[in-house]
């Protein structure tokens, strides 16, 4: 459904313009420019006020940083966990809180689009590319948060430059697009490559992907020698993304599908998953790449994957021990799940994060990511 909010621009003329933001539109607006101090726009901000900025193009920005920097002065100690509450899992659920409440404040410093996908600000970077590439066509001019926008920025100029992907060939890039999650940690991309190939695959050659993503899971199950590949993923932006990359990449005998595997009718050898690894609440495009509301995705998979697989075949379950390490979920849950989905455990490769949190002792959630495994279970049927 489009929104379309009223708002009145500095020149007090009356205007119009669809909402575009991932978050819930604001209910109040109010144009300004470079002549608002940092001071009023955080009060106003605090307020519920979107700020719809008319000035130049990297006030703004600065704008933002001042907001950024105040909310950091105004945060207040969080309280105590409870006597029953995991220590680790309070810190988490802080955290959360303050990121949410974070990105709710900055949220509401407000670009006005043109209908070209053009920003009519002073010093405006050109923004034509970035913006269809995210959004699509826009018929009627539209309001976007100026944090959003600098993520579309960001995710455009990965998707222009690549990011190498090692495991695929030396020279391999792979082209992210806005709102699908780029493997940035690698460890579980060597796991896929050092994971024993299933004997199943010779009599049942059907790999399948499930949460394609970028489709280079999918692209190194086929490196590996399995013909064909079925790539899923409910995400369309994914879907767009993985054929592109496929393409580029020349992978053959790789088929995309918008079917979730619960769905299809599918008798694999292999099947292969790499859910979210933390349950949580989905707060932005990328959150459901991170976040699996009650660990829905997790029991999903591991409740219908054995029907999905031939005699002998094997459900690789991708996931990183965080949760547990943060007392989010335990091990004895996830092993229920895997024996409640008539699965037995056949092996499980590990690997240590080499990613920059994993070392960050600023980190609140150090003690957690200090320990954490990334593991690659091999799984079959009971």
């Amino acid at each position: 459904m489009t929104v379309v909010l009223p708002w009145t621009a500095l020149d007090g003329q009356a205007r119009t313009s669809q909402w575009r933001g991932n978050a819930p539109a604001p209910k109040r607006l109010r144009a300004v420019d470079d002549s608002l101090n940092a001071d009023s726009a955080y009060k106003a901000v605090c307020q519920g006020i979107a700020l719809v900025w008319q000035g130049d193009y990297h006030q703004a920005r600065q704008m933002l940083q001042a907001l950024d920097r105040r909310i950091d002065r105004a945060r207040r100690r969080p309280p105590p966990p409870a006597p029953d509450e995991h220590p680790m899992a309070h810190a988490f659920h802080q955290l959360r809180k303050a990121q949410a409440e974070r990105a709710r404040i900055l949220n509401l410093l407000l670009l006005p689009f043109e209908p070209d996908h053009s920003l009519p600000l002073r010093r405006a970077p050109e923004t034509q590319a970035a913006a269809q590439a995210a959004l699509g066509d826009a018929p009627a001019p539209y309001l976007l948060p100026l944090r959003e926008w600098l993520g579309m920025v960001g995710a455009w100029e990965w998707r222009r430059q690549g990011l190498p992907v090692p495991q695929l060939g030396p020279s391999t890039q792979l082209h992210p697009h806005y709102g699908v999650f780029a493997p940035v940690r690698s460890e579980y991309l060597d796991l896929v490559l050092q994971a024993p190939w299933p004997q199943a695959l010779l009599a049942h050659p059907l790999a399948v992907d499930v949460g394609t993503g970028t489709g280079v899971l999918a692209a190194l199950l086929a490196q590996r020698g399995a013909h064909p590949v079925l790539a899923t993923d409910t995400n369309p932006r994914a879907l767009v993304c993985a054929a592109e990359n496929l393409a580029h990449w020349r992978v053959p005998g790789v088929q995309l599908s918008a079917e979730p595997l619960c769905g299809s009718a599918v008798n694999a050898g292999l099947i292969v998953c790499n859910p979210p690894w933390l349950p949580g609440k989905v707060n932005s495009l990328l959150d459901a790449a991170v976040y699996d509301p009650d660990s829905s995705m997790l029991r999903g998979f591991l409740g219908s994957v054995r029907q999905h697989l031939a005699p002998g075949g094997e459900a690789w379950l991708i996931i990183s021990d965080l949760a547990e390490l943060l007392g989010l979920r335990s091990r004895e849950q996830l092993l229920t799940w895997i024996e409640g989905g008539g699965l037995v455990v056949l092996g499980r490769l590990d690997a240590r994060p080499t990613h920059r949190k994993a070392n960050d002792r600023d980190d609140p959630l150090h003690a957690a990511r200090s320990r954490e495994l990334t593991s690659l279970w091999r799984l079959g049927a009971a």
